[in-house]
């Protein structure tokens, strides 16, 4: 005897079915490709390496300049102790900066401020570095000795004696450039600019003279006791 289905047991199928069908392509859409996911990773690491590579690692041209900032500081460092070769040097190129402007007839002007960069050196060379003049109303900071007895200190300056010399010739070699340029050949009178260099040259030096007989130093470091240890004889004595 044939018996139809009942209608609970008809919607609970139905129900079954949904519910597998809806699994079945929820698990289809979820379930990722393998394939894919790799292929993508591949693509991701290798646009990381191309980054790194191009913003990690400095240019060539930044390279180029560093190593060569390296050597010239090298080289410096090697220039420290030969002093008359340094200064012997710097002559030698201010030598042939003045034949040039000679043949030249001209470009004053640039040697004209090449002679003012170089007095503000030499100021500064032969000025101490701490004024005395800011220690007359206080105790505070180390002050120049005055008598002879007192305890030595020598003489610190304001502008060391090695980047005196870099600095000067450093200036005359950018002097000797700019007479490539016919742009820094401003026509001027130069014996005005010569007598002007005179005058401003002696007002300083007599204002510098007078600042260190007032304060009594000399910007030389001079006067140090030196002691030594007893002779050895050779002698020997028996107890």
């Amino acid at each position: 005897m044939y018996h139809t289905p009942t209608r609970s047991k008809l919607e609970q199928i139905a129900v079954e079915a949904l519910t597998c069908s809806h699994s079945g392509s929820c698990c289809t859409r979820v379930k990722p490709n393998r394939s894919n996911t790799e292929a993508a990773a591949g693509r991701m690491s290798e646009g990381d390496s191309a980054g790194e590579s191009i913003h990690g690692k400095p240019s060539v041209i930044g390279s180029f300049f560093s190593g060569l900032g390296q050597v010239y500081q090298s080289w410096l460092d090697k220039s420290t102790p030969f002093y008359a070769v340094r200064w012997g040097v710097t002559l030698l190129l201010t030598f042939i900066y003045m034949i040039r402007v000679y043949l030249l007839q001209g470009w004053y002007i640039v040697t004209y401020a090449l002679g003012i960069y170089h007095l503000n050196l030499f100021i500064a060379f032969l000025s101490p570095k701490v004024d005395p003049s800011l220690l007359d109303d206080g105790d505070e900071g180390p002050a120049l000795p005055t008598k002879q007895n007192e305890e030595f200190r020598p003489f610190i300056r304001r502008l060391p004696e090695f980047k005196f010399w870099h600095s000067a010739t450093k200036g005359i070699v950018i002097a000797m450039i700019c007479t490539f340029f016919e742009a820094f050949n401003v026509p001027v009178f130069w014996p005005i600019l010569v007598m002007y260099f005179i005058m401003l040259f002696c007002i300083t030096m007599k204002r510098q003279i007078k600042h260190m007989i007032k304060y009594r130093y000399i910007p030389f470091t001079h006067g140090k006791r030196t002691y030594r240890g007893k002779e050895d004889t050779g002698k020997t004595f028996a107890s």
